[in-house]
């Protein structure tokens, strides 16, 4: 196993078999996570890029049966913030807190037309930052108009690449049609951002090591991985959920395949466990997205229950984040954090 794990950080490739292996062996787990770290921190330093997120709308029109945001959510408070007080809310990121990207994050809303985010994405790009939309599927005409307009990543999750099990868990989607628009955002000029759960009813071992290579045959910029954590007005709040430590492996064997991607340490990480982000920010993770949306709106946007971030204003945020940046030693990434070298 450790041969594999060596193997891994310095060719940067594995098979299906040899992916299934390290992840149903638990005893390989530190070697693994220390790996994962030393491969980071030769490929992307040990600076850690701060992403300033800002949850503009919780409306969507999809039903995934793990999501808070789902359309027959009828607990939830829906909310849509004014594009004057998302611009403010960008403003106050760039400028008093110094963050060199704003992510901007809702449910797939029809509300907001390409025009509108267009004119947005200007508006923001006047700030001298980097710009990321994780907005849900769109056509190849309008990612191409986001970058025009001066978008830069765009993350849009594949959550399983078990085409059955997409399905069964994304009812009205199509499997085919979501693979197409990650690949449309790379020939539209955006960074290609993408990411899983891990801990769904259904998934297996083997999914988490075609997840992985997924990620390797697309090309990916960035990659999100979080445990599925069931929320109580979903069809799946009676699920399990997934282990920090699965999310993890998953992270750290993606670093390892992919060893110059970003890879954030995601909320849900934190959620499960009080230092959750600090792990994954041992196990080869290098980006952390403080939450800067109002806190008014933030409790209503419950991707899952117990959300770390709920509760805190952006200040009080990103402060926390520093905390733990300082506390492992590692410093706050100056520059926009663009994926630039292609292995």
């Amino acid at each position: 196993m450790y041969r594999l794990i060596q193997k891994a950080a310095e060719q940067h490739s594995l098979n299906r078999e040899e992916l299934i292996a390290l992840l149903r062996n638990d005893e390989i787990n530190r070697r693994l996570f220390e790996t994962a770290d030393e491969v980071r921190k030769q490929y992307v330093g040990d600076g850690i890029h701060l992403r300033g997120l800002i949850e503009f709308s919780n409306f969507c029109r999809n039903n995934c049966r793990y999501c808070g945001l789902r359309r027959d959510n009828f607990n939830i408070e829906r909310y849509r913030i004014d594009e004057d007080t998302i611009f403010k809310l960008a403003e106050h990121a760039a400028v008093n807190m110094k963050l060199r990207t704003i992510v901007l994050q809702s449910g797939e809303d029809l509300h907001f037309s390409a025009e509108k985010l267009c004119r947005l994405i200007r508006r923001i790009k006047s700030l001298d930052v980097a710009l990321t939309l994780s907005i849900g599927e769109k056509s190849f005409e309008e990612y191409r108009a986001y970058r025009e307009a001066g978008a830069d990543r765009f993350l849009l999750r594949i959550e399983t690449t078990d085409k059955q099990l997409y399905l069964d868990h994304d009812p009205g989607m199509d499997w085919e049609q979501r693979v197409d628009c990650i690949r449309n955002l790379g020939r539209a000029g955006l960074e290609i951002g993408t990411g899983v759960l891990v801990g769904l009813p259904g998934q297996k071992t083997e999914t988490y090591a075609d997840d992985i290579l997924f990620f390797k045959q697309i090309n990916a910029d960035m990659i999100g991985i979080g445990p599925f954590i069931p929320h109580p007005d979903t069809p799946l709040k009676t699920a399990s959920g997934g282990t920090l430590t699965m999310a993890l492996k998953v992270m750290a064997l993606t670093r390892l395949l992919l060893p110059d991607i970003n890879i954030p340490a995601t909320t849900a990480m934190e959620t499960l466990a009080e230092n959750g982000q600090v792990m994954a920010l041992k196990a080869g993770a290098n980006v952390i997205m403080p939450n800067v949306t109002l806190t008014q709106y933030r409790k209503h946007y419950e991707l899952y229950p117990g959300k770390s971030t709920t509760g805190y204003t952006p200040d009080e945020s990103l402060k926390a984040v520093k905390e733990k940046i300082a506390a492992l030693g590692r410093f706050v990434a100056e520059g926009y954090g663009f994926h630039r070298q292609k292995i």
